[in-house]
């Protein structure tokens, strides 16, 4: 039986042009703060936007979906590892030879590798909160987007960042 109000096969949701212009950005940005790539994160708003067209996820409540399922996506990218080493070579080869801080760039590109990986090794919704809050999102808005209480973004915001912390250190002393 299909989802009342879910678009056929192929076609476009009449209010997806609409959500599409109103949340691109945001879903992006969400991405992005989790993959580093900006290409990579547009990868993931296709991806994102074509499930929501399928979806029955009503224009008001869908810049929380959007965002969860941006944050979601990019989390599944890095923890597949798919195309991740590939992008990490091309960004290690972009930086030119003679460039007086190349062991500084090359130090900082291995910190956010660490931390992403970091990130995906936390449990979903910690790490969820902690990319979205972390994207610009207000707690009301993390709140929603989650199901959360609004009192209890902080809280888990913050034993995300410790968690975070705690994968870092543990993966740093293991190696």
């Amino acid at each position: 039986m299909p989802v009342p109000d879910a678009p056929t096969r192929g076609a476009l949701r009449a209010d997806l042009d609409v959500v599409f212009r109103r949340e691109y950005p945001r879903v992006v940005a969400v991405a992005a703060r989790v993959l580093g790539s900006r290409d990579q994160a547009e990868d993931v708003a296709q991806e994102v936007f074509l499930a929501f067209n399928r979806s029955s996820v009503p224009a008001g409540e869908a810049g929380g979906w959007l965002s969860v399922a941006a944050a979601h996506t990019a989390l599944n990218l890095i923890r597949s590892g798919r195309r991740r080493a590939s992008h990490e070579e091309t960004a290690a080869a972009a930086v030119p030879v003679a460039e007086p801080d190349v062991a500084e760039v090359v130090v900082t590109l291995e910190e956010r590798g660490r931390v992403r990986a970091a990130l995906a090794r936390l449990p979903r919704k910690q790490a969820v909160a902690l990319v979205l809050r972390h994207s610009g999102l207000s707690y009301a808005e993390v709140a929603a987007a989650l199901d959360l209480s609004p009192g209890s973004v902080g809280t888990t915001v913050r034993r995300a960042e410790y968690a975070l912390r705690e994968e870092l250190t543990r993966h740093a002393s293991s190696h």
